[in-house]
């Protein structure tokens, strides 16, 4: 066994859950010895829930408002609204905006399906543009390139919770006049020398669904620039109604007026207080995550196969918040033959992403498109196991799960 491995597994510091944690993760997931994803709920967590149900209102709330007044401080930005998803975040900001039939919205390629959907549902076209040569980010000039007299907004990907050169992008936005959309949903609290990200374009939306760094099960966030958006965007979320169920329930008036056209996107008091135990406990995730995505560099880039796998993250910004820890294979074949490997195993791997452009409802709504570099690293990307319970002895397995000769 290669000498990294030995190290690997000689630092183990324990077993991969930490003390007081839930069930160990195999008695959860008894199909997976390594899962790709697992957030911690612990005791802070189990009492929050717990006191709201005590209080027997679970609707949104105060919590909502202290779980946004928190997220508000930690991205240094004046106000957070939380709503019910990421989804809902990136709807809610193409609505605030009011995008729709004629606007053209530019999206990179490799990204969740939401990223596009949430534009192509009010109307808008979603203009794809291709990464860079094994990269998950379109270069600036690239997207600059796809601007048009109907372009009205662009979206940034902060994938695995990097920054994707956002400031370049505030810039060419700027000069064509149109607006700048960070989805931030792998990047809550990420820091770059302009700020948070997520709080540098017009609109940022980020993601605390359950595989999120901040997990709350199902819950997003927004923040603006502008506080008149930021406004339209807390209206849109609950019908655009002038009162709130939780006035009605503290005996102010239940009169209300309806000011336009809005839609039920309000979270939970269950995860807000979810999400403010979460929060408490980014940092302690994060370094424990930073260990382990420092551990799987140091593994395969001093390995015979190096030129088998090639790990992204040490080409960028220190500061990302390691949400995912991708790395690309030399062909599909060889990423498929990895993943049935670390299957057979016992490992969860998963692909971050398979482009946009090449589902069948936006090959038969837009035309067919051809963007080699994406459909390049769709093919070959291959997500390894991260988190803040991994061991290092889980890398290792991983590790050496992933280079077994065929």
């Amino acid at each position: 066994m290669n000498a990294a491995i030995h190290s690997l597994r000689a630092a183990s510091t324990g077993p991969a859950v930490r003390a007081g944690a839930p069930p160990a993760l195999e008695q959860q997931s008894p199909k997976w010895r390594v899962v790709l994803a697992a957030p911690y709920y612990g005791t802070d967590e189990i009492e929050a829930v717990a006191d709201v149900l005590r209080d027997g209102w679970v609707s949104i709330g105060p919590r909502v408002e202290a779980f946004e007044t928190l997220c508000a401080q930690r991205l240094g930005v004046d106000t957070a609204v939380a709503v019910s998803s990421g989804t809902a975040a990136l709807h809610l900001a193409a609505l605030a905006l009011g995008l729709g039939v004629g606007d053209e919205v530019i999206v990179p390629a490799t990204t969740f399906v939401a990223t596009a959907a949430a534009f192509a549902i009010c109307g808008a076209t979603p203009v794809f543009a291709d990464g860079d040569p094994g990269s998950p980010f379109p270069s600036p000039e690239r997207i600059e390139s796809l601007i048009t007299k109907r372009t009205a907004a662009i979206v940034t990907v902060h994938y695995a919770g990097f920054d994707a050169g956002v400031a370049t992008l505030r810039a060419i936005a700027d000069r064509a006049g149109i607006a700048l959309i960070e989805d931030a949903a792998h990047a809550p609290f990420a820091q770059t020398s302009n700020g948070s990200l997520g709080t540098i374009g017009d609109i940022g939306c980020y993601s605390f669904f359950a595989t999120k760094n901040v997990s709350v099960g199902e819950g997003g966030l927004v923040v603006c620039r502008d506080s008149q958006i930021a406004r339209r965007v807390r209206s849109l979320r609950a019908h655009c109604m002038t009162t709130s169920s939780w006035d009605h329930h503290n005996g102010r008036p239940s009169h209300y007026d309806v000011t336009g056209v809005g839609l039920n996107y309000r979270p939970t008091e269950i995860a807000a207080a979810i999400g403010l135990a979460q929060v408490g406990r980014f940092g302690a995730d994060l370094a424990a995550r930073r260990a382990i995505a420092a551990q799987y560099v140091d593994a395969l880039g001093n390995q015979d196969f190096d030129s088998r796998v090639e790990t992204l993250t040490p080409n960028w910004d220190a500061r990302g918040v390691h949400h995912i820890f991708p790395v690309l294979l030399k062909s599909q074949t060889e990423r498929d033959d990895a993943q049935t490997r670390l299957r057979q195993a016992g490992i969860q791997s998963s692909v971050h992403y398979r482009p946009v452009h090449r589902f069948r409802h936006y090959r038969e709504t837009y035309g067919e498109l051809h963007l080699p570099n994406a459909e390049d690293f769709g093919a070959r990307q291959l997500t390894l196991p991260l988190h803040a319970q991994m061991s290092s002895l889980d890398a290792a397995f991983v590790v050496e799960s992933l280079i077994q000769e065929r």
